[in-house]
């Protein structure tokens, strides 16, 4: 049952439907954890001190920008922009599945139908340059995003039928389905105002800085080395609820680096202040020494309790060679992830086993009850191997060997008609077995190349290709690779962004997150049942048998994860005593640390 905390009576009409009871939050499935009165999220400190200055690397493989508009899709945003500088109606609480409390809207209300959701703009909301945020700038966003965003926003908001002013400070969102999900995500939309780059098409704005409501402005930039962001004096939500005790430095700084190794050693020389790091072996051997030992620098790890997802090497079904399920499946045989871990990351990760691994999400052994209501109508359709135990990733501990993986692997490659002769593995017409691993992260090309080396004992020629991450990008963007490796972000409660992810409209929209090309009407029921999901029961049942679907269809090779954020850090930062349960490192540290004055935290 889908649950709002009554607030106060909303007194817009909805034309389609009275509407209900206002709210200051809305949870999917359950009760919002804070009550209408109260002051802060919990793991935010209220008393947090303002000021000081935080220096950030680069995230991620994007070593340059050119462009402050995150919602295009050519071209590559300036780090920072989209997380300091745009709002929405409402935020997601960081400790809840599934539940968001008002921050641009002051309360909120779904129709008794549940086929439209209205909102009302906080009166203090405003836009960096002054201006009140209207409900006419939220409709434009909408429409914008829809007309000229990324091709994600159509995916995402494919049931949202319309965005209507009802005043000046009321908008009215009108669903085209009962989609359960679809309060979550209009009120997560980014807002901006009407007269960002006037006059400028919106996916050709670059360098315009935005026109938004959020805590940052951008102080200064030099393209290709840095990014400085300014907290807003006049930022107006510095004291609503779901912002008290967020977003405390005067300055964000960002500085760009052109690999892993710049970035360490840019981060030991003490260029920057935090870093999260992925790299197990630099984990293991690079962060030690006097300023470690002295309590400079603190290592430590966090814990969180998000959803590992799906991050795996992943097959573009759109090439010939990917489209048997027996030759997919035969190069899963060939990764041997347990002497990676032993040999490559100091036993720090677990296998991912699932597309919703480390979490209630995933399937486990035959299907339930509740899933075999959602499979049996479309038994014809599936795998009758679906309706068995599910599929668990190949591993090389004894009994088992990779020996025997690529047995198992060359006689599911024969099955599928590729015969190793002449020094290669062919197919009837002795074409050679062949394709390109495109990557634009250097570091994992030692991973790339042991399992290369496996392929290649099956007879398959396989060419590594590293390259610069805008150039990746926009090759993924055209679908133009035959294998890559993707990490898929993390979800706690899955629901439109499956469509962009697995839909079969997807795959044949460029820029959109179906990599793999996948086209399959059950998967597309699935994902529909799971987006309709009733209850936290159904969205499980739903994602279970998703899960099971996906696996037995081994379009990826899967990865490892670990249920522990890495991070080092200077010493003179002040962290909040209650951490969040679902959360994602950097965005943590930006929004809710702070500097202090001595190293006592004081």
């Amino acid at each position: 049952m889908i649950k709002i905390f009554a607030s106060a009576i909303l007194a817009a009409a909805s034309a389609c439907a009275p509407l209900a009871w206002a709210a200051h939050a809305f949870s999917l499935y359950d009760t919002p954890k804070y009550p209408p009165e109260f002051t802060h999220f919990e793991y935010l400190n209220p008393d947090a001190p303002k000021g000081g200055d935080l220096y950030l690397a680069n995230p991620g493989a994007a070593n340059s920008f050119d462009k402050f508009n995150p919602f295009s899709m050519k071209g590559v945003a300036a780090a920072g922009v989209s997380n300091l500088m745009f709002e929405s109606l409402a935020i997601s609480s960081a400790d809840e599945v599934a539940t968001m409390y008002g921050l641009l809207a002051e309360d909120m209300s779904l129709a008794p139908d549940r086929m439209a959701m209205t909102f009302r703009i906080h009166q203090k909301a405003r836009f960096n340059n002054g201006d009140p945020v209207l409900a006419a700038d939220v409709k434009h966003s909408f429409d914008t995003l829809m007309a000229k965003g990324a091709p994600q926003f159509k995916m995402v908001f494919a049931d949202v039928k319309q965005c209507i002013a009802v005043d000046e400070l009321t908008v009215r969102f009108d669903f085209k389905t009962n989609n359960r999900e679809l309060p979550l995500i209009v009120g997560g939309m980014p807002v901006f105002s009407r007269k960002w780059a006037q006059g400028t098409p919106f996916d050709k704005i670059q360098l315009v800085p935005p026109i938004a409501s959020g805590p940052y402005l951008i102080d200064k930039y030099d393209l290709g080395r840095s990014i400085v962001f300014k907290r807003h004096s006049a930022y107006w939500g510095s004291d609503i609820p779901a912002r008290r005790g967020a977003f405390n430095f005067e300055r964000i700084v960002y500085r760009f680096y052109k690999d892993d190794v710049a970035r360490l050693e840019a981060f030991m020389a003490g260029e920057f202040d935090v870093v999260v790091e992925y790299r197990a072996k630099n984990w293991a051997r690079m962060y030690k020494g006097p300023k470690f030992d002295s309590g400079e620098i603190i290592k430590t790890t966090l814990k969180h309790s998000n959803g590992a997802g799906m991050q795996a090497f992943v097959m573009n079904l759109r090439r010939p060679q990917f489209q048997d399920a027996r030759v997919r499946r035969a190069l899963g045989l060939a990764l041997d992830f347990e002497w990676m871990n032993r040999q490559l990351f100091y036993s720090q990760y677990t296998r991912i086993d699932s597309f919703f691994s480390n979490s209630a999400l995933a399937a486990r052994a035959t299907p339930s009850e509740a899933e075999l209501k959602l499979l049996e109508p479309m038994r014809d359709q599936l795998d009758p191997a679906v309706f068995g135990p599910v599929p668990m990733p190949p591993s090389t501990n004894p009994p088992s060997s990779l020996r025997a993986n690529l047995v198992q692997a060359r006689e599911l490659l024969k099955q599928a008609g590729w015969v190793y002769h002449d020094g290669a593995l062919r197919n009837a017409k002795g074409e050679v077995f062949s394709f390109e691993i495109l990557d634009d992260q250097s570091a994992l090309s030692r991973i790339i190349a042991v399992y290369v080396r496996n392929l290649e004992k099956l007879g398959i020629k396989v060419s590594q290709r590293t390259a610069d991450f805008a150039l990746v990008q926009k090759r993924l963007e055209e679908f133009d690779f035959d294998m890559t490796s993707q990490r898929f972000p993390d979800v706690t409660s899955p629901g439109n962004e499956m469509f962009d992810m697995l839909g079969s409209k997807a795959a044949d929209e460029k820029g959109s997150s179906n990599y793999w090309g996948l086209k399959d009407p059950s998967v597309d029921k699935l994902v529909t049942a799971l987006v309709r999901a009733e209850s936290r029961t159904e969205l499980v049942a739903a994602s279970r048998a998703l899960d099971r679907v996906l696996l037995h269809k081994y379009i990826v090779v899967p990865h490892w994860y670990s249920a522990t954020h890495r991070v080092a850090y200077r010493n003179r930062f002040g962290i909040p005593k209650v951490a969040p349960k679902y959360y994602q490192a950097d965005p943590y540290v930006i929004s809710s640390w702070w500097q202090v004055k001595d190293r006592s935290g004081k």
